[in-house]
């Protein structure tokens, strides 16, 4: 069992897609069933309006409504997390996350690249993000270190700065360090907070060092085998079949990133999702050669996944 306690549940926390129309508006009707999958899989929490789920190329009404309505369709089966920093002044900042924690949702996700200028100390990182907790009070929140527009990490002599206001209970973490993560993990450790790891290479290695879950775009694809490793990541029975699954993970890592999301959407559409293709958001073409390789992705996942006994891939 990990040592960190967390307001959030231990498990996958999925960073959900925006399914779209082919005219290019919000498919409500896909994301409802988008939702539904990644409960139906074993998610733990969802975490919206996201990266994965295009939340720079959606206007800030549209921020809001998906929000609501992901949160509408849970129904309070899980909690469910939403970004609520797109930078601005620290005040404006604090305007949109009471208005989209207002939507229902657990915690409100700060992401890291939205506080503070790249060229900007740390301390200036920290007087803004003490700012905008001040004018938020009592508003559970989180961070995440968005890689876009530019990637600012959160080390843990920060954290251990940042933990002690009981603010902070979720934490998306893309520093891509085991031993940073488990730096991360022991000053947090008397506190609320989960660590949710994206980076699966290190999925195992985190699991262990005590992260609370995983949240990666590999649930995108086969969130069945992302749930699976949160829940067997230490039973010393299945440890080869951990390990396979864990070479998967690695084995997949630049194909899944290919196209991302178009790709992701491709594949669930193959698994049956009544979801278009559509995506607001530039990324390099979903070719032929691309979906050829996605194809046979999906087969080795769902023959991975008969192997160890949970649901098969579509």
């Amino acid at each position: 069992m990990n040592s960190t306690q967390s307001s959030l549940p231990h498990g996958f926390i999925p960073v959900m897609l925006t399914p779209f129309l082919d005219s290019g508006e919000v498919d409500y009707t896909g994301l409802s069933r988008l939702t539904d999958f990644y409960l139906e899989a074993g998610a733990a929490g969802l975490f919206a309006n996201c990266l994965s789920s295009e939340m720079y190329e959606l206007t800030e009404s549209e921020r809001l409504d998906v929000t609501k309505h992901v949160v509408k369709q849970v129904a309070g089966r899980v909690p469910v997390v939403a970004t609520g920093s797109f930078g601005g002044t620290m005040l404006h900042q604090a305007d949109f996350v009471k208005r989209i924690y207002d939507t229902g949702i657990q915690a409100v996700i700060l992401t890291t690249c939205q506080l503070a200028f790249p060229e900007d100390s740390d301390a200036v990182f920290l007087d803004n993000l003490h700012q905008l907790m001040n004018q938020t009070v009592a508003i559970p929140l989180g961070l995440y270190e968005c890689p876009v527009p530019y990637k600012r990490l959160i080390s843990s002599q920060l954290l251990a700065n940042i933990l002690p206001t009981g603010r902070i209970i979720y934490h998306k973490d893309t520093s891509l360090d085991a031993d940073e993560v488990a730096r991360r993990l022991a000053v947090a450790e008397s506190y609320k907070f989960g660590l949710y790891d994206a980076y699966m290479v290190n999925a195992v290695s985190s699991l262990k060092a005590g992260a609370a879950g995983l949240s990666c775009i590999q649930g995108n694809y086969v969130p069945e085998l992302i749930v699976w490793l949160c829940e067997n990541y230490d039973n010393e029975e299945r440890e080869t079949d951990v390990q396979r699954v864990q070479q998967w993970l690695v084995d997949s890592m630049d194909l899944l990133h290919t196209a991302y999301p178009t790709a992701a959407k491709y594949a669930l559409q193959k698994r049956g999702l009544p979801i278009s293709l559509y995506t607001r958001r530039v990324v390099d073409p979903l070719t032929p050669a691309v979906q050829e390789q996605l194809d046979t992705l999906l087969r080795t996942a769902g023959q991975l996944q008969e192997d160890l006994g949970i649901g098969q891939v579509a």
